[in-house]
């Protein structure tokens, strides 16, 4: 449980580390490691037998030696992985442009679109008690972003666009991950080796590969390490996402990780600065924080 709080807060931190205090200009560049980290921590553990990528048997019969899975359930996840792609190409670019307090303070507003894309895509409905507590968690997003002195309305939009596309994201991975019978590490797997490829060609593309040769901190041990600590996270956490998600369902993994987000506003001050102290912010980040306190206690009432 504590790794689940622990590694979002560390992931935000070390992107926003590479991104900031290196000026590393290439975001792209950063998921397409972390895609790439991911595939070959999920590999090796499937060859080693550590893992297996469905409920069954480590390895169907019918599983192609290459993919490790059959080609149809590849196929069947592949509207999870464009979602994947989408949710964490906005998500780095979300991160840049807009300190880390703000930027978890507005990711909170997640929670509306996922109850609007779950009702879209299953039908699903929640009691009074579930919206009201959802709807106190985004009025503390809108009452701490009420006086943000560093607004910037493109930094802004981009973020409710992440939302909207964690939202899908995370509807996706409750929809498929039933239908498909794999599990979260054969999900993982799906989503890498269906993303890699087409951001490795979309990074080439662009030059970005090439412009990374040039980059001053390319060589420091520092920016490495961070780098390394961000793939590993990334790992970490989504396996967690898939996991709860399949488990309970995608608002429930949406107001768990708001819960963290205390954490990652204090942390995210002390290190990156960028908004000043204001009675305003912390009555809205104290609403927030009792809004997903509250969600969890109706969650564990059965409201």
């Amino acid at each position: 449980m504590v790794s689940r709080f622990v590694s979002p807060l560390l992931l935000v931190l070390f992107n926003k580390a590479a991104l900031s205090s290196y000026s590393f200009p290439y975001v792209n560049v950063i998921t397409l490691f972390q895609m790439l980290s991911s595939c070959a921590f999920l590999y090796a553990m499937k060859r080693w037998k550590i893992i297996s990528f469905s409920e069954g048997e480590p390895q169907s019969v019918t599983s192609n030696p290459i993919t490790l899975i059959p080609l149809r359930t590849l196929v069947h996840t592949l509207p999870l992985a464009v979602s994947y792609l989408l949710y964490m190409l906005i998500t780095m670019e979300s991160v840049r442009g807009i300190n880390v307090p703000m930027y978890t303070t507005l990711r909170r507003t997640t929670v509306a679109f996922t109850m609007i894309v779950e009702y879209l895509l299953t039908g699903r409905k929640h009691s009074s008690y579930i919206v009201g507590s959802v709807g106190i968690t985004i009025l503390g997003a809108f009452v701490a972003g009420a006086r943000d002195l560093s607004f910037d309305a493109y930094s802004y939009s981009i973020v409710f666009m992440a939302n909207i596309c964690s939202a899908v994201y995370l509807a996706s991975i409750a929809h498929i991950g039933k239908s498909s019978g794999l599990n979260s590490f054969g999900l993982m797997w799906c989503n890498g080796i269906i993303c890699a490829p087409i951001l490795l060609l979309w990074t080439s593309f662009k030059g970005d590969l090439e412009a990374l040769m040039s980059f001053p901190y390319l060589y420091s041990s520092g920016f490495q390490v961070v780098m390394l600590l961000s793939c590993i996270m990334a790992f970490l956490i989504n396996y967690y996402v898939f996991l709860n998600t399949t488990l309970n369902s995608a608002l429930t993994q949406t107001i768990c990780g708001n819960l963290k987000d205390l954490f990652t506003i204090g942390f995210g001050w002390l290190l990156f600065g960028g908004l000043p102290f204001d009675l305003m912010n912390v009555v809205g980040q104290s609403l927030g924080f009792l809004g997903s306190c509250l969600y969890a206690y109706c969650k564990l009432k059965g409201k």
